[in-house]
């Protein structure tokens, strides 16, 4: 099936601002342009391409369709010529990032109903993808994934994948749900980083340590 102009160019938009946190991460990392290239487009695509494999959909979309590889390579190179502009613009990327956040996890929780998922399988794809392609960022600079660590960031994914799947469960599965969805996604991602919230992490390790 064709996706929409509107639903491609959302999810061009989603691709070019993951790539340039990848980017932003790759050269913060002193990797050279190939380095930075490579490590953009896995932060872009690797989530849809986790969706599309789990849902035995190959080659995934984005390796089918032209512009969803040029586009991390175009914001690769952009990131690597002028970083210290696009690091000034980090609250822009941050808030972009939490828009593309909600829109991939909605969009991938309800490919996966339609695919046949239960609402377990289907939050599950939802939230990889959601959150795939910055563990697989963090993984390829040898740093434990920041969202495993800290940041509300895979909670906001898992809140709206578990809405996604409400509403394919009481038959309101439109567009206003949808759209509300991703909105309640990208609004949680952007209270937890405005107030510094973080999932609970244990306490006294210290003292376990030193024992």
């Amino acid at each position: 099936m064709t996706a929409s102009t509107t639903q491609l160019s959302l999810d061009l938009v989603g691709v070019f601002v993951f790539a340039l946190s990848g980017g932003l991460a790759a050269v913060r990392a002193r990797l050279d342009l190939f380095g930075v290239a490579v490590v953009a487009s896995v932060t872009a695509l690797g989530g849809g391409v986790l969706r599309d494999t789990l849902l035995a959909e190959n080659p995934p979309y984005s390796l089918r369709h032209w512009p969803y590889l040029i586009v991390p390579v175009v914001a690769s190179a952009v990131v690597f010529r002028w970083h210290p502009q696009v690091s000034r613009a980090r609250k822009l990327v941050l808030v972009l990032d939490g828009a593309g956040l909600g829109l991939f996890t909605v969009t991938a929780t309800q490919k996966s109903l339609e695919a046949g998922l239960g609402w377990a399988g289907a939050t599950m794809v939802g939230v990889i993808t959601g959150i795939g392609g910055g563990v697989l960022r963090d993984v390829l600079l040898r740093q434990i994934p920041v969202v495993l660590q800290r940041e509300i960031y895979a909670v906001a994914a898992l809140i709206g994948a578990g809405l996604v799947c409400l509403g394919h469960s009481i038959s309101q599965l439109h567009a206003p749900w949808l759209i509300g969805t991703a909105l309640v996604v990208f609004a949680v991602r952007m209270l937890a980083l405005r107030r510094h919230w973080s999932a609970p992490t244990p306490r006294n390790l210290e003292d376990q340590a030193g024992g």
